[in-house]
């Protein structure tokens, strides 16, 4: 069982590179995370508050965080399920979250890569984006901390997303013997 971590803070380019590495190769997929709340409901497997409590009790929760209004989780079925079929790409924008999801399935191997871009060419593609909430992704992207553990770090201001894609997959799945990813 393999998968990617695409970590980042928003506008760093992860919805553009999982595009471009499913292009590359189709067992890499986004794992839509659940979401409870307002906002953009692309990319994400929209749910209830109730559903993400249920979860939690029954400890099926790997990673919560709120964001924009929303609740965003990840949880251990559909990541397992993910994990079995194909390369599953999880994007996440917490340091914490990177240990959690890695440490969840204990037999999964991950490659993690740190995505980012400087903030004025982030600033240029969230207003580009006109999700009504410019101020709030600014905000995330000043409080994205960098992330000095990664396998790779891309510059997605100067790496285009084919090109992250083709190192994301020599990197991570080129080698089935790869050590790229963390157990």
């Amino acid at each position: 069982m393999r998968g990617v971590i695409l970590y980042g803070p928003p506008a760093a380019g992860k919805d553009t590179v999982t595009a471009a590495l499913h292009t590359l190769d189709a067992r890499y997929s986004l794992f839509q995370r659940l979401k409870a709340g307002p906002g953009r409901t692309t990319g994400y497997r929209m749910t209830t508050e109730t559903t993400l409590d249920e979860l939690d009790r029954n400890g099926d929760v790997v990673w919560e965080n709120g964001r924009y209004g929303a609740r965003y989780v990840v949880d251990r079925p559909s990541l397992i399920e993910e994990l079995s079929t194909g390369v599953p790409v999880v994007h996440l924008g917490q340091r914490p979250a990177v240990d959690a999801v890695t440490a969840a399935i204990p037999d999964a191997r991950w490659c993690v890569v740190y995505l980012w871009c400087p903030r004025d060419v982030a600033v240029q593609r969230i207003i580009a984006r006109r999700t009504g909430d410019t101020e709030a992704r600014i905000r995330a992207w000043d409080d994205t901390e960098p992330l000095a553990a990664s396998d790779l770090t891309l510059n997605t201001a100067e790496v285009p997303p084919q090109v992250a894609a083709e190192l994301i997959h020599h990197h991570a799945l080129a080698d089935s013997q790869s050590t790229a990813f963390r157990d």
